[in-house]
């Protein structure tokens, strides 16, 4: 690794500290040593291994692929609900198609501003492993105890937080059991800290259906998110043209071939870009 990526690694660690804090916290949510986080801000990188570098760099959001992010409609919109939903201490259900941006949008706002607890959810998660994303995204380490006892820990910090938000990132991947910790969040902390659910249509396809067959918990979850979900507007041609050509694809024939063969999906875009860049048709 080089010292100019480097540079760029401790610059994106630097901003990630200022978000989370301090480096303590920051230190916590990498899962790294405060000494390690010292170091690196320090510029004393001789006993730092690659590993570790690209460790920080993965946990911090650094981009070592240098991906221009454009401010699409879907973007714009995202970044929108995020604040609205930070400074009102908002409980949102926002729904996206596949590849439209939100996440993108997501992360970039979390490393934008302080007190943005951006967890992006995962089948696997049990209520444990839940709390303990939490926890490390919150900087808290991992606390011992009760569930209980944890949740407590969780909600007296985040009491403690200015204007603290909570995005989960994907809920639809939540099994219910996990999800149902969205309620608890909101009992307890309601008018104090924002809280979004971000997903594809089928978080409230799921939602709907749970509401249908009268499911435990979901209509406690349609209440809280004020019995509607928002949905983002799908990528347009002029997006993708715009996202092209700020990763340096400029011709007009390369650009409706991308546009022609996206289907609305910006991940699609992102490799068929790369792709015109390595054949020489950028």
């Amino acid at each position: 690794m080089t010292q100019d990526e480097k540079r760029l690694i401790a610059e994106s660690l630097k901003n990630y500290c200022t978000q989370k804090g301090s480096q303590n916290k920051a230190a916590k949510s990498l899962n790294v040593s405060s000494a390690t986080v010292s170091k690196v801000l320090a510029g004393e990188w001789d006993t730092i291994s690659d590993d570790m570098w690209r460790g920080i760099a993965a946990r911090t959001g650094h981009d070592t692929t240098q991906w221009q992010v454009v401010r699409t409609s879907a973007y714009d919109r995202m970044t929108f609900l995020l604040e609205n939903a930070q400074q009102e201490s908002l409980v949102v259900g926002v729904t996206g198609f596949a590849g439209c941006g939100k996440t993108e949008a997501i992360k970039t706002y979390a490393q934008t501003h302080k007190g943005v607890y951006h967890l992006c959810c995962s089948e696997y998660w049990t209520m444990r492993t839940f709390i303990q994303k939490l926890q490390q995204s919150l900087g808290m380490g991992l606390c011992g105890g009760t569930t209980s006892d944890q949740m407590d820990a969780i909600v007296e910090t985040l009491q403690g937080a200015d204007t603290p938000l909570i995005v989960l990132d994907e809920a639809d991947k939540l099994k219910d059991p996990v999800l149902y910790f969205f309620i608890s969040l909101y009992n307890q902390l309601e008018g104090q800290c924002g809280i979004m659910l971000c997903a594809t249509d089928y978080l409230q396809k799921r939602v709907e259906r749970g509401l249908r067959f009268g499911r435990k918990g979901y209509e406690e979850i349609h209440s809280r998110l004020g019995r509607r979900f928002i949905k983002l507007d799908v990528i347009n041609e002029a997006d993708i043209a715009a996202v092209c050509k700020a990763n340096g694809v400029s011709d007009s024939d390369t650009i409706r071939r991308i546009i022609a063969d996206a289907d609305s999906d910006l991940r699609r875009v992102k490799r068929a870009v790369w792709a015109a860049k390595k054949g020489g048709k950028a």
